[in-house]
């Protein structure tokens, strides 16, 4: 099988009171996972990794403000609809959860954990 496209999708805000240091330590978590999914041959990517670049450049000054919300979770839907999969992991998620279901509405293939992706040829370095 070739590689997939792997959303990664768990807790950003669930849980954190929006303190800085949970939130990096939840994209932390989804890095790790993220980096599993590559080592497994498939290509990871979290809704984090695009939307908080764009939040931050939209001018968003707070976690969950006007600009925060116009963005973040309109760039998971997004990703979900044109990922191969998505892994959801870790802890209660409002978002993560939404993720879920856009991927499940558009007949995507939703797994909990990375062996439970399909086997993924491997490319070899030159």
């Amino acid at each position: 099988m070739n590689s997939l496209l792997v959303l990664v999708a768990g807790p950003y805000r669930s849980g954190t009171g929006d303190d800085p240091d949970k939130l990096a330590a939840n994209v932390a978590a989804m890095n790790r996972t993220a980096l599993e999914v590559f080592r497994a041959g498939h290509t990871p990517i979290t809704g984090e990794a695009v939307a908080l670049p764009l939040v931050e450049l939209a001018g968003s000054t707070q976690v969950g403000d006007a600009v925060f919300d116009e963005i973040f979770h309109p760039v998971g839907r997004r990703l979900a609809e044109r990922c191969d999969a998505v892994l959801r992991m870790g802890g209660p998620s409002a978002g993560a959860d939404e993720m879920v279901a856009c991927a499940r509405a558009a007949g995507k293939l939703v797994v909990t954990a990375v062996d439970e992706l399909p086997l993924a040829q491997h490319d070899v370095a030159a």
